[in-house]
């Protein structure tokens, strides 16, 4: 059978049901229908509160039938239907939504006195509905306000309701026992509306006080505060505090802002971006907000606690998105707000961020961490942003006045400003990469523009807060030339030197960007001028003109309009013929520019990060990034987006590189893990690899391609060995440090020496061969001609006759006699053998196929040890054929050597031998090494002598 308290829940269920009904037509249906449209803003928003109202009130009356019918089936088939199938059971937290959402809905309408506004458009219609109303609702006096009785007929039915299913529920809890089924059910369904009662309860009295306050402003403030969200908190009326350092007559607290008052101004603070810290006296606590930081002192403690627990509870409730249930700040984790938040906030003071809306992380009341800000005039940043500045990766788009037209700078920031590695597209069509300091570029840096540019250039080298100073190399190419040197000011100054497409060499002296002062001029036919220059690179002045036949001129030149090159002087015809190399293999900039410091902006920011202990999250910034660019992006917000590797790996994979170094430290798994590194782009080595290329490539290819500079490249390649030798050095005192081990001592110079020429020279020539041995080729053309056309004419000769035409004793022959020959002269009776090669035209065949692998390494070492690997096949040869081991002294060495060279046919031979000397161990010097390379050197030389490229076989 079914318990008294069951027909006392339908009972009460059948009468709220009814009551819904009632309201629905007799209150909610009239409130809406009939009325004129309302014309202003806040009587259009009261309508379609009270529309909302209807809703909610609709879904109430509909889910109070749905349990109605559960308890009447219950009641009809008590046997059949268990008292789980009550919805106000199985259902308790839908039940609750839909209250909480009519209760919602209704205190909304109860802050913005939606009813009395209602009333007062049809206010003939509802004074004639009084008598009815006085039926309707019981107390209701003929002198009471129409919409006063109307926000008691909707909330006198749903509080009584509430009320009483807390009581039902838990009488019909204790009738059944602690182990029936429905118990657990019953707790909960209690639970839920004994809540509900208390949030109601809450929410009614908010709402009054809402309304109340509204009584209490001026006009202004009202239309100003007054919204259906808001409900007041806290007034500084009841418990009085004062603010400092700002000024304020009255304080509310609402549940989504802190507003202050003072005369007719208005100061509204977003509780999601207010943090509240304790104060240093029991009468005071402060408020961080993002442009504004103040106090609230009370009275006394009491007052202060009170304050300071709304405000607190106010704004976790609104961090969380929803209301607290049951009670404001009741049993929700954390009681107290995080400092670490997200939001949206627009800055109104003075300042760079004035008018900007930053959306992101927050902390403290500033910007910290990931977010966005977004101008008005279209300027938008995304990034880091540490305590209220940019700080850390950011990319920020600033628009020009053309359409379309943006600079956009992917770069990191420091305090505000960009600060290290950066990468900038600018509207010109221009892009920077390079180093920033205090949002100028400083240390080294790319400019490029495009070549369809009316004025294209390319700068590689120094800036300094904003400008080019220092070692430099621009490219104009307008003009056709090169720029190689110092700069000042963003204007070429100091010593330099520029090179011409046409293969024009200039040295000398640079203010304000022109030359003065003495210099002088390779030309491409190997003539040279020395003495004064005009600023447009014209001789004036004193100067000599040395020709490449002797010939001398000296005396005073100068040039005016219409009239060319003029001087007068001395043209000498009887001088002696230059020394070869005087003019032809002159180097320029040699001694002017100390190769240690020219690239001390690209070495300096990996020494930073080396001493910084190799941070990850400053890797970076000291050593850049690389990042695919697309200029069709520039048209959409998606242009703020850089691929990039994500900042967040870099510490684990510093972690790891330092770990590699350490388990890699004997000679053969180093120069291993030193490869490793060096062709990996995102390793700290290899990143410095990249740009000292990118230097070199600036410098040297190109225009840059000229014989006159090949002493610039070669020392320029030993110095960046020798850098990323001290790179390699750096990185693992720090893995050491890491790893609580003690740092290995400093090298000497001859220890770090053998190093950087025995594991990291040969590691790093490849990458600058192709511009270096292209230096080399130029400068000793002449000799590789000459040395080619007297390989060409050995070439005819066969084995035996250039074996004999070298001079090599036939003792050491590698022949054999064959044949006795039938041919003899008149009288001679004596026998006459024919000699032949054992192998017809290849003779000393393994010595010349192993000195041919010459040009398949770029490594100086293992050059050299091919040339004594065919010096090794010589001699075994010679022993063979001599039947004994055999040493060859230096004078039968040479012949045999210059055969061997003649038939391997080695191009360049002359760059080859050059480069080898230049980049070759100072170790090797005056060792066996030595002494073979200059036994190459000297077959090198006889073979372009001119009894070699012209002798010619006898006919036969």
């Amino acid at each position: 059978m079914c318990s008294p308290e069951e027909a006392a829940l339908l009972r009460l269920e059948e009468v709220f049901s009814a009551t819904l009904a009632r309201i629905n037509s007799f209150v909610l249906q009239p409130l809406l229908e009939a009325a004129p449209e309302p014309s202003d803003p806040w009587g259009r928003e009261c309508l379609q509160l009270l529309q909302q109202l209807h809703r909610s009130s609709q879904q109430l009356w509909e889910v109070t039938e749905e349990s109605l019918h559960s308890l009447q089936e219950r009641l009809r088939h008590p046997d059949s239907i268990s008292l789980e199938s009550l919805l106000l059971l199985h259902s308790a937290d839908r039940v609750l939504q839909v209250h909480l959402e009519y209760i919602e809905s209704y205190t909304s309408c109860v802050a913005v006195q939606a009813f009395q506004k209602a009333v007062k458009r049809r206010s003939e219609y509802w004074q004639g509905q009084r008598k009815a109303l006085q039926q309707f609702l019981s107390g209701m006096s003929s002198e009471g306000s129409v919409g006063t009785a109307l926000v008691q007929a909707l909330r006198q039915p749903l509080t009584h309701h509430v009320q009483q299913c807390v009581l039902l529920l838990l009488s019909l809890r204790d009738t059944v026992g602690e182990s029936h089924p429905t118990r657990e059910l019953l707790v909960h369904a209690a639970t839920v509306f004994g809540n509900l009662q208390s949030f109601t309860r809450q929410e009614l009295e908010q709402a009054m006080a809402t309304q109340a306050l509204w009584h209490t402003l001026s006009s202004r403030l009202r239309d100003v505060l007054c919204t259906p969200a808001h409900r007041l908190l806290q007034d500084s009326q009841d418990i009085p505090v004062t603010v400092t350092p700002l000024r304020a007559e009255r304080v509310l607290l609402f549940d989504d802002a802190l507003v202050l008052l003072q005369g007719h101004s208005v100061h509204t603070f977003d509780l999601k971006l207010v943090w509240v810290e304790p104060g240093q006296d029991g009468c005071m606590f402060h408020l961080l907000t993002p442009e504004e930081e103040f106090s609230l002192c009370s009275k006394d403690p009491q007052g202060r606690v009170a304050w300071q627990r709304k405000v607190t509870q106010a704004v976790c409730q609104t961090l969380r998105g929803k209301k607290d249930f049951p009670v404001l700040g009741a049993g929700l984790e954390p009681s107290e707000p995080p400092t670490c938040r997200c939001g949206a906030y627009t800055f109104r003071a003075e300042g760079r961020f004035s008018q900007a809306t930053y959306e992101g992380e927050w902390y403290g009341g500033r910007p910290h961490g990931k977010g966005t800000l977004k101008w008005p005039d279209g300027r938008n940043h995304v990034g880091d942003f540490c305590q209220g500045l940019e700080h850390g990766f950011g990319i920020r788009l600033v628009p020009q006045a053309s359409e379309d037209k943006f600079d956009c700078y992917k770069c990191h920031w420091r305090e505000g400003s960009m600060c290290g590695y950066g990468i900038c597209e600018y509207s010109t069509s221009e892009v920077y990469k390079g180093y920033f300091q205090e949002g100028l570029r400083h240390g080294f840096g790319v400019l490029e523009s495009t070549p369809q540019t009316p004025q294209p250039c390319r700068y590689t080298g120094h800036w300094e807060r904003g400008q080019r100073s220092g070692y430099g190399v621009q490219d104009d190419g307008d003009r056709g030339e090169r720029y190689i040197g110092m700069w000042q000011a963003d204007q070429r100054h100091g010593p330099g030197v520029v090179v011409t497409q046409a293969g024009v060499c200039y040295q000398g002296t640079f203010q304000a960007d022109k030359m003065v002062g003495p210099g002088i001029l390779l030309s491409e036919d190997d003539s040279l001028y020395e003495g004064t220059f005009a600023r447009d690179l014209t001789f004036v002045g004193k100067g000599k003109v040395t020709f490449p036949n002797g010939f001398t001129l000296e005396g005073s030149f100068g040039s005016g309009a219409g009239r060319g090159l003029h001087t007068q002087g001395v043209l000498d015809t009887a001088a002696l013929p230059p020394d070869p190399g005087s003019t032809r293999k002159r180097q320029l900039g040699l001694g002017v520019f100390p190769v240690e410091s020219r690239w001390q902006g690209v070495y300096g920011p990996f020494q930073d990060f080396v001493q910084a202990g190799c941070p990850g999250d400053l890797q970076e910034a000291l050593l850049g990034f690389h990042v695919q660019s697309s200029r069709e992006l520039r048209k959409s917000q998606e242009y703020l987006c850089c691929e990039r590797t994500h900042p967040e790996d870099h510490a684990g994979r510093m972690e790891d590189i330092l770990e590699e170094l350490l388990q890699h430290r004997a000679p053969e798994a180093l120069q291993q893990c030193l490869r490793k590194a060096l062709s990996n782009s995102l390793h700290p080595l290899g990143k410095l690899l990249r740009t000292l290329m990118l230097t070199f490539q600036a410098t040297y290819s190109g225009i840059g391609a000229n014989k006159h500079l090949q002493g610039l490249a070669q020392e320029e390649v030993k110095q960046h060995a020798q850098e990323l030798w001290a790179a390699y050095r750096g990185l693992l005192q720090v893995a050491l440090q890491c790893k609580g081990q003690v740092p290995e001592e400093d090298q000497d110079a001859e220890t770090r020496d053998l190093q950087v020429h025995r594991l990291m020279l040969p590691l790093v020539l490849p990458s600058f061969y192709s511009e270096l041995f292209t230096l080399y080729l130029l400068l000793h053309e002449r000799e590789d001609s000459l040395y080619s056309q007297g390989i060409a004419n050995l070439s005819l000769f066969p084995d035996t006759k250039l074996l004999e035409f070298l001079d090599v004793q036939k003792h050491l022959w590698p022949l054999k006699d064959l044949t006795l020959t039938t041919n003899q002269p008149p009288g001679d009776h004596l026998p006459h053998f024919t000699r032949y090669s054992l192998v017809r035209d290849k003779c000393f065949l393994s010595a010349t196929e192993c000195l041919q692998k010459m040009i398949t390494t770029v490594d100086p070492r293992e050059k050299l040890e091919v040339l004594e690997r065919t010096y090794g096949e010589i001699e075994a040869t010679v022993s063979r054929m001599l039947g004994q081991e055999h040493n060859l002294p230096m004078d039968d060495l040479l012949p045999l050597l210059i055969y061997v060279v003649s038939r391997a046919q080695i191009q360049h031979l002359g760059a080859e031998i050059h480069l080898i000397r230049d980049m070759m161990a100072p170790i090797h010097t005056g060792g066996l090494y030595d002494f073979l390379l200059t036994a190459l050197e000297s077959c090198y030389e006889h073979i372009q002598k001119e009894d070699m490229r012209l002798h010619r076989l006898p006919s036969r």
